[in-house]
């Protein structure tokens, strides 16, 4: 749709008048098609996503979030909710609507003393980082450093300290909402306690989250890092990744993975986080460190805030991105071995396959107790394509289905919802047993269904 129709569209729904008295009661910034800031504002970390709203509502605070709601609400706007912008669905934009964005909403503040954190919903996980860690603590948060603390926290929350202190989710305390109608409640274990459960797994479904008080854990120096094997090594490292993930202790979060080097190298590796007594680790350690051999070993005591950072260059913003997923009870032959023969033909050396190892602290919360349901499942398996050139799209598209076309069968339908991409129609596979206990807050919060542009939970109101 081109910027000329976007501006017929809007003028057909808004007057121009009541354009400039929301704008004018602003304290951020409304950006419109046509202006140089709206370009960038717009885009989102995967460059498949090509969206062009009407407004942008750069918000400064609160007070700007609920009058973007009251004003969308009232104009039968469709609405974007921004925070990092990194979500794989690039569901922060949407087409010819309303972006709400928070992604100026930078405030943190850490109180080492009762060992929390509040941060404003257009924090990214390396801001938050950089703050507690000043202080020696830390939470669960995602594996690239960009990634918002909004869109991770609310779908759930995997990383690398997720088996000792459990999922981002597990770790808020409260999170301040502004809902469907404009109002700005704070949920909690004692406050709007149906809407707190609903938004630990349950996404952007019941209202903007504006503030998250997060529970902070001492975090200093960790042992981790990579271990790099040749890719010849790719069905035996996964084997061993298996036994050894099998016994793991709860300090020790691992991810196995198929990927290209900086150099193009395809090689297989295992990522390690071992947040426990240094000397502990170092033996704990060792058998993943002599296997193979590893063609490099970059395992070594380092801050909670630097292995945050370890896939960041595998995440660059402005490619393009198309992911597949699934939870699995384990790591049978026949799966480890359709990942290793299907990235032998992957079409980009920017793709890659991730294992995630959850249990432990994962597993020891109820089904019921969040509503992210998935918490038997010990294993996440990822095909993450990633790319360049818009013309590569069609055959990057179809290496991603077919490998999951290959181990969907032994695994499982179910699926963690921030790694679903743009189309994917599992919206009851993410949320799994909790989804009709969703579906009922969905009814009380947002009964015409304003936030929508989501892995959505449609009311029946």
């Amino acid at each position: 749709m081109s910027t000329a129709e976007l501006l017929r569209r809007m003028d057909a729904i808004l007057e121009t008048a009541t354009v400039e008295r929301f704008e004018a009661g602003l304290r951020g910034t409304l950006l419109r098609p046509g202006m140089t800031a709206y370009e960038e504002a717009r885009r989102v970390h995967n460059a498949m996503i090509d969206k062009r709203p009407a407004l942008i509502a750069r918000c400064a605070g609160v007070a700007d979030v609920v009058r973007a709601v009251n004003f969308a609400r009232e104009n039968a706007l469709l609405v974007a909710v921004r925070g990092g912008g990194h979500n794989v669905a690039g569901l922060a934009v949407c087409d010819g609507g309303i972006v709400i964005d928070l992604s100026g909403m930078k405030g943190i503040r850490v109180d080492p003393a009762s060992q929390t954190v509040r941060a404003e919903g257009g924090v990214t996980w390396g801001e938050l980082d950089h703050e507690t860690q000043a202080f020696g603590l830390g939470t669960t948060g995602g594996a690239v450093s960009t990634t918002g603390i909004a869109g991770l926290t609310l779908g759930g929350g995997l990383g690398a300290l997720m088996r000792k202190h459990g999922l981002a989710c597990d770790n808020v305390l409260s999170i301040d909402v502004v809902t469907a109608d404009g109002l700005v409640l704070t949920a909690s274990a004692t406050e709007n306690v149906d809407l707190f459960w609903a938004l630990r797994g349950g996404g952007g479904n019941f209202g903007i989250a504006t503030t998250f008080e997060y529970r902070l854990h001492p975090v200093g120096t960790v042992l981790g890092g990579l271990v790099l094997y040749p890719i010849d090594r790719a069905r035996d490292m996964l084997a061993f990744y298996r036994d050894f993930t099998a016994t793991a202790p709860d300090e020790l979060t691992a991810y196995a993975a198929l990927l290209t080097s900086p150099a193009g190298v395809p090689v297989a590796a295992i990522f390690v986080c071992y947040a426990g007594p240094l000397a502990t680790g170092e033996t704990l350690l060792r058998p993943i460190r002599e296997f193979g051999p590893p063609m490099a070993d970059l395992i070594s005591p380092m801050p909670y805030a630097a292995i945050q950072r370890t896939f960041d260059s595998t995440a660059p913003s402005g490619h393009l991105n198309y992911w597949k997923s699934t939870f699995a009870q384990e790591l049978a032959p026949e799966v480890t071995d359709e990942l290793v023969a299907a990235y032998a033909i992957v079409p980009s050396s920017l793709s890659s396959v991730v294992i995630e190892h959850l249990g432990g602290a994962v597993g020891r919360v109820n089904e019921g107790d969040t509503a992210f349901s998935h918490r038997r499942m010990p294993y996440s398996i990822t095909a993450a394509s990633l790319w360049r050139q818009a013309s590569q799209s069609e055959k990057n598209i179809a290496w991603t289905r077919r490998l999951w076309d290959a181990i969907r069968a032994p695994t499982s339908d179910a699926v963690y919802a921030n790694y679903l991409s743009e189309g994917e129609q599992r919206t009851s596979a993410a949320y799994g047993s909790n989804y009709e206990r969703l579906v009922a807050v969905k009814n009380r919060y947002d009964p015409t269904n304003l936030f929508r542009v989501n892995q959505n939970i449609k009311p029946t109101v």
